[in-house]
């Protein structure tokens, strides 16, 4: 362990963030550059000597928490990368990414403020880059197996990673532009600069691993015609048809989902647009929905100088500690107060919107709502506190509900699905269509970054075993649907 008496001495301390007016005028990330460094090795040291680590269930990845805890506190930051890499292969995306369940499981979360573990990883993964600790891994021979990957976001990554470096062909095909999927037209840059990518991709190609954009499987290229041309197939498409809202009005201008508002940004950042062909800019902006998604569109519209800000969400507001039915190490339902929550705007609890009212034009101009809970199971709605507000900009961030069934990818392939519309798999992650393997959001629904990467890795496992025989790739961490986790 560490400091034995590390978490009596020295309390919780998080990462600085810049001042408010002058993050919301730049794109760059909220934390002060390098301010983490002076403090991470106290707060490693709060890491206690508790016997069972918790933390290492609340993770899905299992990453070795109290391992480079150690490693971080003595400052030997090359073997605490070594650690970090040995369960997770990108750790700088859930070092900014993850909500970080480990720490909801943290031992000393019982009655103290938890260990910085989301502090402490991004910590160790920035030094291991400045100290030139992250090298491409190539594969000594090549098995003359080929994999393709359908899709680049967080579960394509880690899977077309770890079945090269097994020593497999792997092409990953997406069909955006560039490389990333949500992380990088998803995730504001605010929330994770995408140089932390490309550096990733770069290590990526060095390795052996293949990338094809702009190319749809099920549009661009026939499933079945990739399925003949590869050993294996590994579907890590995500789960990206989004929840929609039918309601009167839903037609006018200026509604949209999340996923059309979010990209034009991040495209801007990239160079292709000198301003986003579509923007919050002296609007009254509405974003429906309170998760993350929604907290994105919130930070956006702020840097884009929208008149005002709104975010509503149709449950009640949760609490500031956990519920009784919530209990240490679960994951609780906690009030979350975001960076781009700390930079302005409303947020309405217990509301649902009943309809749109626009102006001659069809340009949405009003959101109306009404008050609500749920009682016994059922949603009421509180007759007489209906009231409209000022809405000329409305994104939809209610989440998604299954796999692309448009593209054709699935009929092509001919793949099941289960009952929540996601791709149905076995437990090696295999499909009803041999060969054919499905990991992340696309066969599990929509998640958290981390459990993409663990599923990628696990599929990967599974893959290499259905290729070789066998598999010298890490073995999963535990069962995939655990009882601790989200």
């Amino acid at each position: 362990m560490a400091d034995p008496k590390g978490f009596i001495n020295h309390g919780r301390q998080v990462a600085e963030t810049r001042p408010v007016p002058e993050r919301v005028k730049d794109w760059s990330e909220v934390y002060v550059p390098g301010s983490l460094l002076p403090i991470i090795s106290t707060q490693a040291s709060r890491c206690m000597d508790c016997g069972i680590p918790f933390c290492h269930n609340g993770c899905p990845l299992g990453n070795l928490i109290p391992e480079w805890n150690d490693y971080a506190y003595r400052e030997d930051w090359t073997a605490a990368a070594e650690r970090l890499h040995a369960t997770n292969n990108f750790p700088e995306f859930t070092g900014r990414l993850c909500p970080a369940p480990c720490e909801s499981a943290c031992v000393l979360g019982i009655n103290q403020q938890p260990v910085t573990i989301k502090n402490v990883e991004v910590s160790i993964i920035d030094k291991a880059w400045d100290n030139g600790d992250v090298a491409p891994r190539v594969p000594e021979r090549l098995s003359g197996k080929t994999v393709a990957v359908i899709g680049s976001g967080p579960s394509g990554l880690a899977a077309a990673q770890q079945l090269t470096r097994a020593g497999h062909t792997v092409a990953v095909y997406e069909r955006a532009d560039r490389i990333g999927g949500l992380l990088r037209y998803g995730i504001p840059e605010f929330k994770m600069e995408k140089r932390h990518i490309n550096r990733r991709i770069e290590q990526m190609r060095a390795e052996g691993t293949k990338f094809r954009t702009g190319v749809e499987v099920g549009r661009d290229i026939d499933a079945a015609r990739l399925r003949a041309r590869y050993d294996a197939v590994v579907i890590a498409a995500g789960a990206t048809t989004a929840r929609d809202l039918p309601v009167p009005g839903r037609d006018l201008r200026g509604i949209h989902q999340a996923m059309e508002y979010l990209p034009l940004s991040n495209k801007v950042q990239e160079g292709d647009y000198v301003t986003p062909p579509l923007t919050a800019e002296g609007k009254h902006v509405i974003v429906i929905g309170g998760g993350d998604t929604g907290a994105d569109c919130v930070g956006t519209a702020h840097r884009q100088g929208a008149a005002s800000v709104t975010q509503l969400e149709i449950m009640g507001r949760p609490g500031d500690e956990r519920n009784a039915d919530q209990p240490w190490p679960t994951f609780p339902l906690l009030y979350k107060v975001t960076s781009a929550h700390e930079e302005g705007g409303d947020r309405l609890y217990s509301v649902s919107t009943t309809h749109f009212e626009g102006d001659e034009d069809g340009n949405v101009q009003w959101l109306h709502l009404i008050e609500v809970e749920f009682a016994g199971g059922k949603l009421v709605q509180h007759k007489g506190t209906e009231r409209r507000i000022p809405a000329q900009l409305v994104t939809l961030a209610m989440g998604f509900t299954g796999t692309d069934r448009e593209n054709g990818l699935v009929d092509q392939f001919g793949l099941d699905l289960d009952a929540r519309g996601n791709v149905a798999r076995d437990q090696d992650f295999q499909t009803n269509v041999p060969g054919v393997f499905v990991a992340g959001d696309a066969g599990r629904g929509q998640s958290l970054i981390v459990w993409a990467i663990a599923e990628g890795r696990s599929a990967a496992r599974h893959v290499d075993g259905y290729l070789t025989g066998a598999s010298d790739l890490p073995a999963p961490i535990g069962p995939q649907d655990r009882s601790l986790m989200v």
